[in-house]
């Protein structure tokens, strides 16, 4: 079941950020990944447009929208590659029509998925906070 975002569930999207990020990001520092969970919590959650995905009555994912920006897609380690990244992605489809992404390069789940989804791009960015590279995707 996908259904919008509410404060309840903040602390759980928060978790499954960082079990997610953990998996898809080993390239950030540890005080990287602390600030952006408290920006999660306390900013990027306020201000996009948040649905969760729910397996067995529990929360397992999120795909947070900002207008046709996809600005976070996340789901469970353990939800991966059973459809629900596809659900959501289909969902926010559904809402805004084409959307952009951007991934981190070093991100090969989500490089990935997101080239099976159907996405695809060559403009790159330096991401200030990290010096990482990232990719800009559009579908």
């Amino acid at each position: 079941m996908i259904r919008k975002y509410t404060e309840h569930d903040t602390d759980t999207i928060v978790s499954i950020w960082r079990a997610a990020s953990a998996v898809a990001h080993p390239f950030l520092s540890p005080g990287f990944i602390e600030s952006e969970a408290e920006a999660l919590r306390n900013i990027y959650l306020k201000h996009a447009e948040t649905w969760v995905i729910e397996a067995d009555g529990q929360v397992v994912g999120f795909a947070a929208l900002i207008e046709n920006d996809l600005v976070g897609l996340f789901l469970d380690p353990d939800c991966h590659g059973r459809g629900m990244g596809k659900a959501l992605v289909d969902h926010a489809t559904g809402l805004k029509g084409p959307l952009t992404v951007e991934v981190f390069e070093k991100n090969a789940i989500g490089r990935r998925f997101y080239a099976r989804y159907g996405f695809t791009g060559s403009e790159t960015y330096v991401h200030d906070a990290t010096g990482e590279t990232v990719l800009k995707l559009a579908c």
